[in-house]
């Protein structure tokens, strides 16, 4: 037994700074934000113990429905426009010969520019006026003006197209780190018994893909359910809450003193968020293992 604590002492003691911080800015918290939720508080004192009263409370919130349907309908189109986008940008990358390296600085170049820029230049791109960059571009072409984002069915599309054009560029670059990671007999195989582009795409990128595809799939879900500040600041959660997200709700509710016991219910929203998170991950793992 002394033996094995020996022979393991070295690695916890390299791992014990991380065990710490990761205790203390992540489970603290968490447990923090548990216990907050179960009080009625008075900005963050807690007043009385009131059990589940917070959860009833925000379960029973029209807004909070709403920012749960819409949360969902982030990830569908997350999914539906963001998802495949990359892999296709990759496989692309992949095949090309000349100018490689410009071609992928430019795919990555808006990962680079800060968060808050992109979703202000979008959401001029988006101005629902006439003079809008877009509504002008569409004048030229005799097109009448859009209203974009005060559309409460384009809303979330076009938030999540904002999101795909920032965080795209940084996962077609994962992906295509994993292609360049296949041994190439399989390519040089293929060829001589002429197998076609596609061919080689679906029986060998493809599949050893999958792993890759699978890990950016969950933490993409992961990251679309925790979208905030791109709605906040294009659209403040309207046209009438049609693009208000679950943090945002947490936002309004903490930081808007709407209302005083707001604390507790933002905290409650995010113990809710953070169950449907391992819900998500746990079925998603589940079923990917059972396939295997």
């Amino acid at each position: 037994m002394n033996k094995v604590i020996k022979k393991n002492l070295g690695g916890w003691l390299i791992m014990l700074p991380s065990i710490v911080l990761f205790i203390f800015f992540v489970w603290l918290p968490l447990a923090s934000n548990v216990s907050l939720s179960l009080f009625e508080t008075v900005g963050y004192t807690k007043v009385k113990f009131i059990g589940l009263d917070n959860y009833k409370a925000v379960l029973n919130d029209p807004v909070f429905v709403k920012a749960f349907m819409n949360t969902l309908k982030y990830t569908f189109w997350s999914i539906l426009i963001g998802f495949a986008f990359p892999i296709f940008l990759a496989l692309l990358l992949s095949e090309i010969i000349h100018l490689k390296g410009l071609f992928r600085t430019l795919i990555y170049f808006p990962n680079i520019v800060p968060g808050l820029a992109v979703v202000i230049m979008w959401k001029y791109l988006f101005n629902p006026e006439p003079h809008g960059t877009l509504n002008a571009i569409l004048e030229v072409f005799h097109i009448s003006p859009q209203i974009w984002l005060n559309s409460q069915n384009l809303v979330i599309p076009l938030i999540v197209l904002t999101m795909t054009w920032k965080g795209a560029g940084a996962t077609t670059l994962i992906y295509l780190a994993t292609i360049q990671g296949i041994d190439n007999t399989y390519y040089e195989a293929s060829r001589i018994e002429g197998a076609t582009l596609w061919q080689r795409i679906r029986h060998i990128t493809l599949p050893h893909l999958i792993p890759t595809i699978r890990m950016l799939f969950i933490l993409q879900i992961i990251t679309v359910f925790q979208v905030f500040y791109e709605p906040l600041v294009m659209t403040s959660g309207g046209p009438n809450n049609s693009s208000i997200s679950l943090l945002q709700l947490i936002y309004k509710y903490a930081y808007m003193r709407e209302d005083p016991n707001g604390i507790s219910k933002a905290a409650a929203i995010g113990v809710i968020v953070a169950i449907m998170l391992f819900i998500l991950t746990f079925v998603y793992l589940k079923l990917t293992k059972e396939k295997e």
